[in-house]
Formats: structure tokens, sequence, C-alpha cells
């Protein structure tokens, strides 16, 4: 077999691919050196710009990223839809609804879904919604001191005062007696005790019977809302005044 020969100046294959890899590894070198420089120089900048490219890559994943995860399962709804009464006035009750209705359609026995769904029909004025739910609310939990409250001043915004009067009795007794240091698992409930003034206050009100009906409504809605608030102070300020000490 005839040897090969190269003419002057030429390379063999083997070396002008050597030399190839050579070039390359010069070339990448070199590269790297320059995007650390700059790097290094820029540094805030690059950093700002990978944060915008990055909350663009999240917010085009909206439906991953922004709105499902914290709505994630039924406790994530039930969550969302609670989180609207101890917002006070301020809480969304179209929200609330919504999520709710979601809970309560995949598991009605699921914690007091049932009853927060029938508060949010009462808040929306949609009375016999409000009256169908809590019906239901008490079939699972007979013992229910909100369901009951709701109740009653339900009946009274339907017009079933007699009915109403003594629902409303029953469970101020009933709230009375479980709503103390405790309550809810918080070992410092109402230590303030606004809200045992407002039961007291709306007992008050409903000894005076139909005649009252605007103030016993009045004092019973009082006494839901300070419920919220307490519990919404024990969630979430007082964890951080007992790390303080105060």
């Amino acid at each position: 077999m005839p040897k090969l020969k190269k003419r002057k100046g030429e390379k063999w294959p083997s070396q002008k691919r050597d030399d190839d890899f050579s070039s390359l590894r010069r070339d990448f070198a070199a590269t790297r050196f320059a995007m650390k420089t700059k790097t290094d120089s820029a540094n805030p900048i690059l950093g700002f710009v990978l944060l915008t490219v990055c909350s663009l890559f999240l917010s085009s994943c909206g439906g991953v990223f922004s709105h499902d995860v914290p709505r994630f399962g039924i406790g994530g709804r039930y969550n969302e839809g609670r989180e609207q009464f101890t917002r006070g006035r301020g809480g969304d009750m179209d929200r609330a609804v919504s999520a709710l209705e979601a809970v309560v359609q995949q598991d009605p026995t699921y914690r007091d879904s049932l009853t927060l769904l029938g508060r949010a029909y009462y808040r929306k004025g949609r009375y016999q919604d409000a009256n169908q739910i809590l019906q239901r609310a008490l079939v699972v939990d007979k013992n229910d001191e909100i369901a009951w409250l709701t109740l009653g001043m339900t009946q009274l915004q339907l017009g079933q005062d007699e009915r109403g009067i003594e629902t409303l009795k029953g469970a101020l007794t009933l709230v009375s007696k479980v709503v103390t240091k405790g309550y809810r698992g918080y070992p410092e409930w109402d230590i303030k005790g606004g809200v045992r003034s407002a039961i007291s206050r709306s007992a008050l009100e409903v000894t005076k019977g139909v005649e009252d009906k605007e103030n016993i409504l009045r004092a019973c809605d009082t006494l839901l809302t300070r419920m919220d608030d307490e519990e919404n102070f024990q969630k979430n300020t007082a964890p951080v005044q007992y790390r303080r000490g105060l």
C-alpha cells in the first residue's frame, strides 16, 4: 500500500483536529474570562436582570405558581374562605362564597365550612341560602355555637321572629359556655373581655323580645365580629407578643 505524502506546510488530519480543539479551548477560556469579568463588574445589574426574567417566567406560569398554589387542595380553599371573616368588614364575601362552595362540594363535613358558607350567605343578604346551609351545618354538628347564632339571626331576617328569638336564646347559652379560655385551642382567648362583653350585650337584647329586633341583630352581629377579631388577634398578633414577653 503506497504511503501518503503531504505537501509542504500541509498538516495531517490528526494534527489539524488537535489544532482545532486547541483553538476552541482558547476561545472558550477567553469567553469565560470575559463573562466573569463583566459579571463581577456589573453584578447588581445582572442580578436585577435575572430577577426580572424569573419574575416574568413565574407570571407566565400563572395557573401553576401565582394562583393555584395558595388555593391548592380543599384545605387551601377553606383557609382562603375563612380568612375573609378575620378581616372584619374588609372581608370579601364574594371570594369567601366562591372558596367555601368549592370546599362544600368536595366535602360538606370539612371542619366548619358549612357554617362559614352560611355566614357568608348571611353577609351577602342571601338569607334563604343561609338558612338551608346552616340547617345542614347543624346536622353535621349539633353543638356548633356559631351555626346556631347565625341561624337565629337568619330566622329573624326571614321574619320567623318567634323561632329566631328561641334559637338565639339557646345559641347564646351555648356560646357563653364554650367561648372561654382555651376556645379553639387559644389558651389566652379573650383576656381583655371584649367577647364576653358582647355576649352579655346580646343576651340582654334578646330578653327584650321581638320588639327589639334591630338591636338584637346588631348586637349579635357585633358578637360575631368580636369573635372574628379575637381569632385574628390570637392567630397573628398574640404569638409575636408572647415571644416578646408582652
